[in-house]
């Protein structure tokens, strides 16, 4: 749910808003940043697991969770959940091995950085209309580029929150304090003229229930 930004978002086009995540602490932080405002409803839960609500959403936005989850589940719960033309916003977005004016920084991420972090396993299929159930309907999907500029520990900083780098320090084959450090070290070259901007790409997929 990323602090319930996306929460925030939806507020402003919706009378009601629900959010769920996997974290228990990402639950209670959204809590506690939207104590003020009762149109907000927070609980713990996989997206395939979601709570089919009494009056049924008109809108569901799922971001960063598809890789990893039960995709006929997911939509069974939407079936169940969402109004009849009601809209699913499928969406995400993820470094890419490209810095503005730095080829080098591809050669770093390539050889260097998938070496010693390698992706773990995520499924990665782009959904067509062949893989949704009947009553949902594929209106759009699009991708996308952007750009966000860092400084060198704000880079450190966020190539940490990485599956790749999370991964490994979840299963203790490397610590935190030893992956910040190899990250540092690796990455300060590039920054010796100041702060560098990354390439991001991202897709969102538009779908329709009818029925």
């Amino acid at each position: 749910m990323r602090g319930g930004i996306i929460c925030k978002a939806l507020r402003l086009i919706c009378d009601q808003v629900t959010g769920t995540d996997i974290s228990d602490a990402m639950i209670r932080v959204c809590k506690k940043l939207y104590a003020g405002d009762s149109a907000y409803t927070f609980y713990t839960a996989k997206a395939e697991e979601t709570i089919t609500p009494e009056v049924k959403y008109d809108i569901v936005t799922a971001a960063g969770c598809i890789n990893w989850i039960d995709e006929k589940r997911f939509l069974a719960k939407m079936a169940e959940g969402m109004q009849e033309g009601g809209l699913l916003v499928i969406y995400d977005f993820g470094i890419t091995d490209r810095m503005s004016g730095t080829p080098e920084f591809t050669n770093w991420y390539q050889e260097a950085y998938l070496s010693k972090f390698p992706k773990p396993f995520r499924k990665e299929n782009v959904w067509t209309q062949a893989d949704l159930p009947e009553g949902f309907v594929m209106e759009k999907q699009v991708s996308y580029e952007m750009e966000w500029t860092f400084s060198h520990e704000d880079l450190v900083d966020f190539m940490l929150i990485q599956s790749n780098v999370n991964f490994q320090i979840e299963k203790r084959t490397l610590s935190e304090k030893a992956a910040r450090i190899w990250l540092h070290d690796t990455l300060k070259p590039f920054f010796k003229n100041g702060d560098k901007t990354l390439v991001f790409s991202g897709y969102s997929w538009y779908i329709r229930r009818n029925g």
